[in-house]
């Protein structure tokens, strides 16, 4: 139950839930995308989602894929599995999903296998990670129950993520929140480890303080991000790899609210060796992500990650050849020392952040943060270039989740790229 590893589609290990290591992942389930156009929010769509994948996909600081949002033009009934069929078929990172029925599971589990190959190869390599949410106040529903249950049959990694609200279903205390919490994720790993003794588990969650002044459950609140960071330390406590829904905003828009909110975040949950932090991309209380916002989110984690490095001396000792060089030459631009250590003492983001001067930023157009990031996206998908499942394993993933789609009424799936 202690650690565990994570893989990609190709086998590849992505992951590895030990001690203070940390992953971002994208904040999933997302009802709206946030329309760069109109600046609207709207349903998400196939081609969404696609485009999510494929610019996930080349993101360096996010490790794996979520299922971030819901696309609307398929039957409800399989919009789980359906999210996860195009993760699968058309990405590589692994993926941090769940069902939303008990009979979700069972095909979500073979699209896994028509991956992997075999049970015991997925048990081997695990591709997923499903989200199991207790009911707060303190129940399970069936649907959430089974979906643990069956993961802990099969092996399958789950995260536990109860979602108490301070103030509203739970005590206004910060610390009457957290035993809450503790009760309702420790109540997760009883069901799991009764089913499979070792089933590989997060100590995770998404709790909220309750606004009384607007009725809302903010995500970036400080006091929210306390709550995490403090229940964290429990499952540290108990020798259990941790997750939490972190580095996201209540923001409405890709403004300084949201680089504020998930900046905060961030840092604060790598500094406390949160395993999985799962927000990059997502605004407006879990409910929609923005592609935009996920590629500035992309390079926060490589600043968090720099800052997780620390500062180690390298050569510098004794100081004084190389303050003798630089007395000298009047700069150490092209000495020997900042050539060998500079990439890896300087993180250096990508075109999104701007550090340019003001004169070199008009030459470029005087962009605004949003289109840069925007202009980022686009070229990200311009010069995608992926590494596809072999064509037996694609054939599989879209005979199963065509048989589905016919179940709930829908003869031909949505309209895909490739």
């Amino acid at each position: 139950m202690r650690s565990f590893k994570l893989y990609d589609i190709h086998g590849k290990e992505t992951h590895d839930f030990s001690g203070h290591r940390v992953h971002f992942t994208p904040g999933s389930a997302a009802l709206y995308i946030l329309d760069y156009q109109s600046r609207q929010i709207r349903k998400p769509l196939t081609t969404d989602y696609i485009r999510y994948v494929q610019l996930v996909n080349q993101l360096q600081h996010i490790a794996s894929q979520s299922t971030a949002f819901i696309p609307a033009d398929v039957p409800e009934q399989i919009s789980d599995s359906y999210r996860l069929f195009l993760s699968l078929l058309y990405g590589e990172k692994p993926v941090v999903t769940g069902a939303f029925t008990i009979e979700g599971f069972t095909v979500m589990k073979d699209l896994q296998l028509a991956v992997r190959g075999s049970e015991a190869a997925l048990r081997e390599k695990p591709l997923t990670i499903f989200s199991c949410c207790p009911t707060s106040p303190l129940k399970w529903s069936d649907v959430s129950s089974q979906n643990l249950v069956d993961c802990a049959r099969y092996g399958i990694p789950v995260e536990l993520v109860p979602m108490p609200i301070s103030g509203l279903i739970s005590p206004v205390t910060l610390t009457g929140t957290l035993v809450q919490h503790t009760a309702e994720t420790l109540s997760g790993i009883v069901i799991a480890q009764l089913v499979n003794p070792g089933t590989p588990l997060l100590y995770g969650g998404s709790p909220a303080i309750f606004d009384i002044r607007y009725e809302t459950t903010p995500l970036g609140a400080i006091e929210t991000m306390m709550i995490d960071c403090a229940y964290n330390e429990i499952g540290k406590y108990l020798g259990i790899p941790t997750q939490a829904y972190i580095a996201l905003s209540d923001a409405k828009l890709l403004d300084a609210q949201a680089g504020l909110e998930s900046g905060m975040g961030a840092t604060l949950a790598a500094l406390s060796g949160i395993n999985n932090i799962s927000g990059p991309g997502m605004i407006e209380f879990e409910s929609c992500q923005s592609l935009e916002k996920l590629v500035l989110d992309n390079e926060m984690c490589g600043m968090t990650f720099r800052l997780l490095a620390g500062i180690e001396p390298k050569d510098d000792f004794p100081m004084l050849p190389i303050l003798q060089e630089l007395l000298s030459e009047q700069h150490l631009l092209i000495a020997e020392h900042t050539r060998r250590y500079l990439r890896e003492e300087h993180f250096f983001p990508g075109a999104v952040i701007d550090r340019t001067n003001r004169s070199r930023w008009r030459e470029k157009g005087s962009l605004t943060l949003e289109e840069r990031a925007h202009a980022e996206v686009e070229r990200l998908l311009r010069h995608y270039q992926p590494v596809p499942l072999p064509a037996e394993s694609r054939q599989e993933l879209i005979r199963r989740m065509e048989e589905e789609a016919r179940r709930y009424g829908q003869d031909t799936l949505p309209k895909r790229p490739f």
